[in-house]
């Protein structure tokens, strides 16, 4: 007879992992006990050794689908003469003597087995929304601390009813403390209110009633799992365009709401896509439109659409041409919860399904925030009393041959942990990183565990800087960790850096500023636990570089120690600075000005009014101060502009995206592609774009299709990308930035380099884009720790490093002067 404490970390809780072990202790007469820690899970095992030693090997073997294990902990201690039988007893609060990571896996998708609850009319969860068990639903969403109790949750406002309890209490049932428990007995309750805040209808009723108001055209701003998501029905363009002037959101496409069958109706759905969509991680998935022979597929007048503006499927189902306006590919997700599945069936339409907010601010989760902005959106708004304790929008992928492709992480893959090897990050006291302007998110860095955010969207109103403030709090109560490090982008204006330097101050915290393009190249090495030296190349739209000029086409050389540049685009004029990531013919003229000098193409001076261009001409002429840019993602918008695929942006990315588009879709000859005369300045390499945009505006006048321009851009990003690597000479090489969420330019930059014998890594468990840019800051800032530890032993000294990171105290600033 041996006893052994048995100490589980990883994502063990709210997965039914306290049942699991009682149900393979019981099956083994094991006696003793299992409860939840603020660090994972602990068990004491009484009985025969063998016995506890099946149990260890069937703890990773049999585990929960949605648990993942970390590390398993033993260590024998004194038997207990008097235990009995096994149990699940009250959690442990107090911490432990050792860094912490306590995980919460992510929100579940509904399980088949409570959908069939949901379908029974005989049971009593018949068409109830909040159905849900230990297999599925909410956690993160609701958990308001650690260890995961329902005293702990949003849902410690419900009391069990009996029937309930009997379930949470049964050790034989599926909702063995299962905390999201509930029933149309004592559970949360739907009412749907008009935008003036009356009540029209409660519970079923008002469920029943969205759903017809969405078949009448109306449209719904409804609490989901994360927050609130506005819906509409997606056949009807006209209604789908009204959505589109009260969000103002003029072309960024809509993902849809599909059940299985509208999804094949609509969409080429491979194996792979299938595989994600149908997963508990339920995301947004693009697909290619399937469209039917009654389809005519056509380019628009200004060639930016590969696929009809409809595509309507054999089955009859039509997707209005206003939820994805030119694109060739639809977002698409399943229901994720009951609530959606059962609008979807009573109101028999597919459904569009976008975050609820206006334009770029953050979505709403509570009720009163969602009648303030939403109720000139939604004709009707349907709430339900479980408190959203924090925003977790729908996550946003591809699949292609590389696999799964994220671009935006959130709801069912964060939070969770990514263990970064030592080599990667060196041990430094606990670190959060702010990360940059768009696409925010958060890491906190402890004990070689990265615990990155869910997607909280773009800084640029007031609402979003406000949640980046309230999310930082809430991720340190939540880890329970007190950070001695703060990592931010280099530029001085960022909501994200102005936050830093409060925090900073607030826990008398060391503040790093990391360059926003070493950052992505770091993301991607913790990404991919790349250590060593390497090449990245970080391709995007603007990051300020430690020359206080705009960077974004740069090729570096990375160091445990720094980084140094060695390659990148010439630099081009911003006309009008910030106007020009909005307009790409601004982009077009300051490169037109660089290849081509006062001699513009009429292709582009047709772009402009005379008074424009006169006005920024004589401002270039005046001196005038006008940003400059090494960027990648403007040489896309410029030659978006320049082949007349598009002179505006409706938003980010747009331009590039349309090319992507065209050039995948073109199957006739290439423009041919001139070298890139390449110039050495010291041991930095710059290219010239004047050849590629003399050719590219040639081939246009003569007659070459946009496709075939656009083909062609691509191609020469591939040669640029193979003579930045023969120059750097390293046989491993990052893709990385906002520029590398385009498909094709990874893959034919990717095939450019694997044949010349080059390892190429690209991003796998997170976002190619700035979503991935605070991880990178903490892997930045552990860097500079190790180096400012080796260099100097004092606290109040920073050691000078050949980074161009910054490292500050709450009261003094120091500059790194060099580059390795």
């Amino acid at each position: 007879m041996t006893r052994t404490r048995l100490h589980v970390r990883g994502a063990v809780q709210g997965v039914g992992f306290r049942p699991f072990i009682h149900r393979l202790a019981s099956e083994r007469a094991l006696a003793g006990w299992v409860c939840n820690h603020p660090d994972g899970v602990l068990a004491e095992l009484q009985g025969p050794a063998a016995a506890i030693g099946a149990l260890l090997s069937a703890l990773t073997s049999e585990a929960p689908d949605a648990a993942r294990i970390d590390a398993v902990d033993t260590e024998p201690v004194a038997p207990d003469p008097a235990a009995a039988g096994f149990h699940i007893v009250a959690s442990v609060a107090t911490a432990l003597d050792r860094a912490q990571h306590p995980v919460l896996p992510p929100d579940l998708a509904t399980c088949a087995a409570c959908l069939a609850e949901v379908a029974d009319a005989h049971g009593r969860r018949h068409r109830y929304p909040f159905t849900s068990c230990t297999a599925c639903g909410p956690r993160y969403s609701i958990a308001l601390a650690l260890p995961y109790d329902r005293a702990r949750t949003s849902m410690g406002d419900f009391s069990l009813c009996p029937a309930c309890a009997r379930e949470y209490h049964d050790p034989a049932d599926r909702r063995h403390h299962a905390q999201p428990l509930a029933c149309p007995a004592c559970g949360p309750v739907l009412r749907l209110e008009d935008p003036a805040g009356t009540v029209l209808a409660r519970a079923d009723h008002a469920l029943r009633t969205a759903a017809a108001a969405l078949q009448d055209g109306a449209i719904v701003a409804v609490a989901g799992l994360g927050g609130y998501q506005l819906m509409c029905d997606a056949s009807d363009d006209a209604v789908v365009q009204r959505l589109r002037t009260r969000k103002r959101r003029p072309d960024k496409p809509f993902a849809l709401l599909l059940t299985p069958a509208q999804l094949d109706a609509c969409c080429q759905v491979s194996a792979a896509e299938r595989a994600v969509l149908t997963s508990s991680r339920a995301p947004i998935v693009l697909l290619q439109r399937r469209v039917a022979a009654t389809a005519t597929a056509t380019a628009t007048a200004t060639a930016t659409a590969t696929a009809t503006a409809t595509a309507t499927a054999d089955t009859g189902l039509a997707i209005a041409s206003a939820v994805a306006p030119g694109q060739p590919r639809l977002g698409v997700m399943l229901p994720a919860t009951a609530l959606h599945h059962l609008l979807l069936a009573d109101s028999g339409r597919a459904l569009v399904c976008t975050s609820g907010n206006l334009g770029d601010e953050p979505m709403a989760t509570r009720p009163d925030d969602a009648r303030a902005r939403l109720s000139a959106i939604a004709d009707l708004l349907l709430h339900h009393d479980r408190a959203i304790v924090r925003p977790v929008d729908d996550s946003v992928l591809r699949v292609d041959a590389r696999g799964v492709t994220l671009l935006r992480r959130a709801r069912g893959y964060a939070p969770a942990g990514h263990r970064v090897a030592a080599a990667v990050a060196p041990p430094a006291p606990p670190i959060l990183a702010l990360g940059g302007h768009q696409k925010g998110t958060l890491t906190l860095l402890a004990d070689g565990v990265a615990l990155v955010s869910q997607h909280l969207g773009d800084l640029g109103s007031a609402e979003g800087a406000d949640l980046l403030a309230r999310a930082a709090a809430d991720l340190l109560a939540f880890q329970q960790v007190r950070p001695a490090l703060i990592a931010c982008d280099l530029h001085p204006d960022y909501a994200s850096t102005r936050l830093a330097e409060a925090l900073a101050a607030q826990h008398g915290a060391r503040l790093v500023r990391v360059q926003h393009h070493h950052a992505h190249a770091l993301a991607c090495a913790a990404d991919r636990g790349l250590a060593g030296r390497f090449l990245a190349l970080t391709w995007d739209g603007a990051g300020l570089g430690d020359d206080g000029t705009s960077w974004g086409g740069e090729a570096l050389v990375v160091t445990s120690t720094g980084y140094r540049r060695v390659g990148r685009l010439r630099r081009f004029a911003l006309p009008g600075g910030d106007a020009a990531s909005r307009e790409p013919r601004r982009s077009a003229l300051g490169l037109a000005w660089a290849c081509c000098g006062d001699d513009l193409p009429a292709e582009l001076t047709a772009c402009f009014s005379p008074g424009e261009l006169t006005t920024l001409t004589r401002a270039r002429d005046a001196g005038l101060a006008m940003p400059t840019t090494s960027s990648i993602g403007r040489l896309f918008d410029a030659v978006a502009a320049l082949t007349g695929v598009r002179h505006q942006r409706g938003y980010e990315g747009q331009a590039a995206t349309l090319l992507e588009h065209l050039a995948t879709a073109y199957t006739g000859a290439s423009v041919a592609v001139p070298a890139w005369p390449l110039t050495a300045h010291a041991d930095l390499l710059e290219a010239d774009p004047a050849p590629l945009v003399r050719a590219m505006l040639a081939a246009r006048r003569a007659g070459a299709a946009p496709g075939a321009l656009a083909l062609a851009l691509h191609e020469a990003l591939a040669a640029l990308a193979l003579a930045l690597v023969r120059h750097a000479d390293l046989p491993d090489v990052v893709l990385t930035g906002g520029c590398f969420q385009n498909a094709l330019l990874t893959a034919r930059v990717t095939a450019a380099l694997e044949a010349a014998g080059h390892r190429v890594h690209s991003h796998a468990d997170f976002p190619a884009n700035d979503g991935a840019l605070s991880l990178g800051q903490a892997v930045a800032a552990a860097r500079a720790h190790a180096a400012a530890a080796t260099a100097t032993t004092t606290a109040t000294t920073t050691a000078t490093t050949t980074t161009t990171t910054t490292t500050t105290t709450a009261s003094a600033t120091a500059h790194d002067a060099g580059v390795a």
